[in-house]
């Protein structure tokens, strides 16, 4: 999966070499970076799953949407774990007990946005006459972002 995305990134730069100028190049050279790419590319993935579960829940079966919101986020919640550990942040964690105290950072990291998406989402669902669908996208950038820095700089700290 590495080698492919680095295959890529290098693709996409030799490309943007022959268009951009070396300021915006020295940019991506910034944040193209396999982790960086492979976080974007399983985020969008949980994002996904994340809004597909709460559209499903919310207009298939007619739950109600802050009920549809906690089960989607928690079920976006566990496949992130599992790809940010394995294919993104590549966990070095060992022994069941550094693998026990990345899992429980990991959710608490997760638990700390989710308070945030949940409330979030319940604001702009009472308060904004926009759809439903649009509101659960606008947090989930914002959540998308803090996650990513929660998961390296705190879960998944080499």
């Amino acid at each position: 999966m590495e080698q492919l995305t680095q295959r890529l990134i290098n693709f996409i730069m030799k490309i943007s070499k022959k268009i951009f100028p070396e300021k915006i190049i020295k940019i991506e050279e910034k944040f193209f970076t396999v982790e960086i790419v492979l976080y974007v590319f399983f985020g969008i993935l949980t994002t996904v799953i994340n809004i597909g579960t709460f559209a499903i829940l919310n207009k298939v079966f007619n739950v109600n949407e802050n009920i549809a919101n906690i089960f989607a986020i928690l079920i976006a919640v566990l496949f992130a774990y599992f790809t940010n550990k394995d294919l993104v942040f590549h966990s070095k964690a060992e022994n069941k007990k550094d693998k026990f105290t990345e899992f429980c950072k990991f959710i608490l990291g997760r638990a700390f946005t989710m308070v945030i998406e949940y409330v979030g989402c319940a604001i702009l669902f009472k308060f904004l006459p926009i759809p439903n669908i649009v509101s659960k996208c606008i947090i989930t950038i914002v959540v998308i972002i803090l996650n990513f820095f929660i998961s390296k700089f705190f879960a998944f700290k080499k």
